[in-house]
């Protein structure tokens, strides 16, 4: 899976270049993203790409907060559609992620 990285000063920003994340290719995704939550500890994932999320891609994404989390670090959610957003707040992970309407804010709250 390709993940486009930008550095904003220390925060890493990933773009998905896929519309869904799910069992499929969730395995793809952990493995991308690995090496990117060793080495960083500030990361925003945009998501504008992404039209379906399931219940697999929702515990990746959860791995990733918990390793970072793990260290000092935390995650942020931008640019959600509606339909994605929808899972998130169905099954309540609004709640536990933090999830901002553009990158310039969710880079902002790092601050």
């Amino acid at each position: 899976m390709k993940l486009i990285t930008e550095k904003m000063g220390d925060v890493a920003v990933i773009r998905l270049s896929v519309t869904s994340l799910d069992v499929a290719n969730v395995a793809a995704f952990k493995e991308a993203m690995a090496p990117i939550v060793e080495r960083e500890s500030k990361i925003v994932l945009d998501l504008a790409s992404l039209e379906f999320i399931d219940s697999s891609g929702l515990g990746a994404l959860l791995s990733c907060l918990r390793k970072l989390c793990g260290k000092g670090g935390d995650l942020k959610l931008c640019a959600l559609s509606n339909a994605v957003r929808t899972v998130f707040e169905l099954v309540r992970m609004h709640r536990v992620v933090d999830i901002v309407a553009d990158r310039n804010e969710a880079i902002l709250r790092f601050t």
